[in-house]
């Protein structure tokens, strides 16, 4: 076990500075790269001393530096584990994005996605494990979803106010998953534009341009919401008989379709994909009861992937038991399938404990959402503070170039996606930026002080110019 050890650390002896610190620094590294599992025990200090050609005084004082920082946990007369530290596992935004996630940058802020729940994903893991016996003696040949999770979906839905069978359900691998499905069905006369949000999202920018698909901007915005006079045109004049749209917290808006929206849009002659992946991220003091947009036309989609975890690839499609029988026979469906196991692990975390999970996250992201805001006060940009979701959407100002506003920011070390990134035609809305607020309060600090900086370096230069 020892020799296994001195192996996960690698070369760290090469490296400058004194043996204690890089000693602890290669332990601290080993783990974050696997090499060295949560939970490993470590040797006594005697033998670690001893493999590693140490003092047992060096040994000591780099497991004292480990313990203290929480990287170890000791237990008189059991020895010392490894672990990760809270500020790693207690967090709404993954560690890796703020030490250099995007290319060069020392934060990145271009992603607005969260981190596993961790200790929740794991007991989901280890009880989906204990589980999985069944699955294994199953072929494992991609299904509707698996009958659990079809079952846990529907009833979500039914919960809700939107009465769901299980056979209304089909399991995808993510939401991005579902959007593709649904439009190798829908989306078969290319000459019809479909309806898109300006902004929206733009990972579902991504599958329509790659379908080819004509596309038509429905403005929204965070305070006035959805233009539905504008769609309603689309649907008469422009024969648009398609839209996705993102009803709850938009992204990256944040708005909030009210209730008359969501009947008069459900009331069209129009297909409407209604994402909903945002949905349960009300951040509200009392979260509200807004029914789904719904009708005879509308189909939902979700994910896993904002409320729990973009690593768990899990999405579904509720629509009528008729389009979904329609979509299995699709050969597309089996490659947007997710695998037995990541099913049933999602049904373990969206089961009862995902109400807790939900709780948790919904108070450190409001409290991130107001910090980010306070910490933009003064710079002259205006926003609209959203209700839920995952991000602020500033316009800086006629004056401030967006694009060039991202580029400065990114010669400081800080990575941040300008508005023309979400818009249709790829050109428009030049002066916002996204801004997630799921950072952790030091790392929104330093970004909106590296964003002040850029600001007044505009400033300065269209006042010289």
């Amino acid at each position: 076990m020892t020799t296994g050890f001195a192996t996960a650390l690698g070369a760290w002896r090469e490296r400058r500075g004194p043996l204690t610190h890089t000693l602890a620094a290669a332990v601290r590294e080993a783990v974050v790269d696997g090499r060295l599992p949560a939970g490993t025990r470590l040797p006594s200090e005697r033998e670690l001393a001893r493999v590693l050609g140490l003092s047992r005084g060096t040994v000591v004082a780099a497991l004292t530096l480990l313990r203290d920082d929480g990287w170890l946990h000791t237990r008189h007369g059991s020895g010392s584990l490894v672990r990760l530290p809270a500020r790693l596992t207690e967090r709404t935004t993954p560690w890796s994005l703020d030490r250099g996630g995007a290319g060069d940058a020392d934060l990145d802020l271009t992603l607005a996605v969260t981190a596993a729940p961790h200790d929740a994903y794991l007991a989901a893991l280890a009880r989906a494990a204990e589980l999985s016996a069944s699955l294994l003696v199953d072929s494992g040949v991609a299904t509707a979803g698996l009958p659990r999770l079809r079952e846990l979906l529907a009833d979500r839905y039914t919960r809700a106010g939107l009465a769901t069978r299980p056979e209304q359900i089909l399991v995808t691998s993510g939401a991005q998953a579902a959007l593709t499905l649904l439009l190798d069905h829908l989306h078969t006369d290319r000459r019809r534009p479909v309806a898109v949000e300006s902004p929206t999202y733009p990972g579902a920018l991504a599958v329509l341009r790659a379908r080819r698909a004509r596309l038509l901007s429905i403005p929204v915005t965070s305070e006035a919401g959805w233009d539905t006079a504008h769609l309603g045109t689309a649907v008469r004049t422009r024969g648009a008989r398609l839209a996705y749209l993102i009803p709850d917290f938009q992204n990256p808006t944040g708005a909030h379709m009210d209730a008359a929206t969501r009947a008069g849009i459900a009331r069209l002659p129009l297909t409407v994909i209604a994402d909903e992946t945002m949905r349960d991220l009300d951040l509200r003091a009392q979260p509200g009861a807004e029914p789904h947009l719904a009708g005879p036309r509308v189909i939902q989609i979700g994910s896993a992937s904002k409320t729990v975890w973009s690593g768990l690839r899990v999405g579904w499609i509720r629509a009528g038991a008729d389009l979904v029988r329609h979509l299995r026979r699709n050969p597309l469906q089996a490659q947007l399938s997710p695998p037995p196991l990541e099913q049933l692990i999602a049904s373990e975390i969206l089961g009862e404990g995902i109400d807790a999970v939900l709780e948790d996250r919904r108070a450190r992201l409001r409290a991130q959402r107001d910090h980010l805001a306070a910490l933009l006060d003064g710079t002259g940009w205006t926003y609209t503070i959203p209700d839920g979701g995952l991000s602020l959407w500033p316009h800086l100002g006629a004056d401030t170039a967006a694009t060039e506003l991202a580029a400065r920011a990114a010669r400081l070390g800080l990575a941040v996606t300008p508005g023309p990134h979400f818009a249709a035609d790829r050109s428009t809305l030049t002066h916002h930026l996204r801004l997630p607020f799921t950072a952790t309060p030091d790392v929104l600090t330093r970004a909106a002080g590296l964003l002040r900086r850029c600001s007044e370096q505009e400033v300065h230069r269209f006042v010289t110019a």
